[in-house]
């Protein structure tokens, strides 16, 4: 993108999670997000709630999210949907090519059940619907 450079750019892996997490939430579909063990939940180490990204030693970026999905949607076509918002979102703001994208289902939610809200999701002041 940018041509010229004035010094370094470092972006924080919990940062990535976060644009990562939000772009998966406002996927038509998806319910909430799932930390996927106990202890993500208990500490403020998985700040992404349900995104785990990991960096290979090539260099390669993949990012798991383990998520719950509304019932009656097509799986696949949300999964797919997913991904490709994930990958296009990360690349437009952090310039960050993700290898793989890996969707976990971790359950289906029914109607009843209220979806959460973005804001009580992450806490920021600065989301919009």
């Amino acid at each position: 993108m940018a041509t010229e450079q004035y010094g370094e750019i470092v972006i924080a892996p919990r940062v990535l999670e976060k644009i990562i997490a939000i772009a998966t939430a406002k996927v038509d579909g998806v319910h909430s997000l799932e930390n996927k063990s106990v202890s993500d939940s208990l500490s403020k180490r998985a700040l992404g709630r349900g995104v785990y990204l990991r960096t290979q030693e090539d260099g390669q970026i993949s990012v798991d999210i383990y998520l719950y999905l509304e019932y009656g949607v097509a799986v696949p076509k949300v999964a797919v949907a997913i991904q490709k918002a994930v990958k296009t979102a990360v690349y437009n703001m952090a310039d960050v090519t993700l290898d793989d994208v890996n969707i976990h289902v971790v359950g289906i939610v029914t109607e009843k059940a209220a979806k959460p809200n973005l804001k009580d999701l992450f806490n920021e002041d600065f989301l919009n619907d």
